[in-house]
């Protein structure tokens, strides 16, 4: 497939597109910054930072892509779309977390 007849594809959380990968990366974190305070919200009632908070949404979106894959669910490539799956994925990492994590 030439160049320009590449279309933009949605990597999981990653937005890949030959003409924009500079907004494309931006994107991604903020929405990952975005994913990462909501789940944090939804499982211990606080987020954890701006860096913190871009990594979890970050690895959520990684971990709900898979999950809406190995599900057989496609959720659509818009932001909302992508928003509702890296909190998905981000609220099973901590969830994961939480199992090995001593009280």
């Amino acid at each position: 497939m030439s160049d320009s007849k590449k279309k933009t594809y949605l990597c999981t959380f990653f937005i890949y597109s030959p003409k924009s990968n500079v907004m494309g990366i931006i994107i991604s974190l903020l929405l990952g910054a975005l994913a990462g305070f909501l789940a944090g919200k939804l499982m211990r009632g606080g987020g954890f930072g701006l860096l913190g908070n871009i990594l979890i949404g970050l690895l959520g979106g990684f971990i709900g892509g898979l999950i809406m894959h190995l599900l057989g669910i496609n959720a659509g490539g818009g932001m909302v779309a992508q928003l509702a799956v890296a909190v998905l994925g981000a609220v099973v990492l901590l969830w994961i977390v939480s199992l090995f994590k001593k009280k």
